[in-house]
């Protein structure tokens, strides 16, 4: 009875009853995801709910956004379209983007690892749609799919996005030796060139509590790469004043205490 309630819970929580991973390792990857301030203010891009995100105020000279995996409404694409800045949509899912307008372009394909009839990689999609010179934003909400696109992207086409704003899944498996193996190796190919300037956890999901561990399963998370600005100090009010719940009937989840960082200390470049 015992091993059967253990692999029900493990099932509702989505975790693995392979071996666990390393708690310091696991409690170094929650500090690094902590977020910091620099001296560019914080914006809101998008809706006020589900579809806005909390963004770096440094838009001037972005080329291009790219934005995978396409919803019903495209609020952030479409105020960065208001700005003046094309959007490159794909997502194999729906047949066209849900705004109209000469600036945004979409395909009908997933974004992956290989590139064939029905998914394409980070970097052709790139090379394909704006010219080799130019900061870009990425937007990156594919249930899941970020992990191997993060893995597989190039440097080069990596260190072109100035701001990239992700929807973090799965991030309860950070306690099992496979999954954090796999969320550790594509963040910390973030992280080498990245400040963490927000996170936020999408309520859509309950907190999965481990002991003390509380880890939001979804996590909005904005990066700003580290020549833009440099950090000044830690985060210290969550949620940040501009952020709303993904989910509004739903309580929302602020960033949890065994997640905020050793105060005084500033993430090293």
């Amino acid at each position: 009875m015992k091993k059967r309630a253990l692999t029900q819970f493990a099932y509702l929580r989505r975790l693995s009853l392979g071996k666990i991973a390393d708690p310091a390792a696991v409690a170094s990857l929650i500090r690094r995801l902590f977020p910091v301030t620099t001296p560019l203010e914080l914006i809101r891009i998008g809706g006020e709910g589900d579809g806005g995100y909390l963004i770096p105020d440094d838009l001037d000279g972005v080329v291009a956004c790219f934005s995978p995996g396409v919803d019903v409404i495209a609020l952030f694409e479409a105020a960065l379209v208001a700005r003046g800045i094309p959007c490159y949509l794909a997502d194999a899912s729906v047949d066209a983007a849900p705004i109209d307008d000469p600036l945004v372009h979409f395909e009908k394909k997933f974004l992956g690892v290989v590139d064939d009839p029905m998914t394409v990689t980070l970097d052709a999609w790139v090379a394909r749609c704006v010219p080799a010179a130019g900061d870009l934003i990425l937007q990156m909400d594919i249930e899941g799919g970020e992990w191997p696109v993060l893995l597989n992207v190039s440097d080069a086409v990596l260190r072109r996005f100035r701001i990239i704003v992700l929807e973090l899944h799965g991030m309860e498996r950070i306690v099992d030796r496979f999954g954090f193996s796999i969320i550790d190796a594509a963040l910390d190919r973030l992280l080498r060139n990245y400040h963490v300037v927000h996170n936020h956890p999408n309520n859509q999901m309950d907190a999965v509590k481990l002991g003390d561990l509380v880890i939001p399963p979804l996590l909005e998370v904005t990066l700003l790469r580290k020549d833009r600005a440099a950090p000044t100090g830690f985060a210290t009010s969550f949620p940040h004043a501009l952020d709303r719940k993904n989910v509004e009937e739903r309580p929302d989840l602020a960033l949890p205490i065994n997640w905020h960082a050793v105060a005084g200390r500033l993430p090293s470049d």
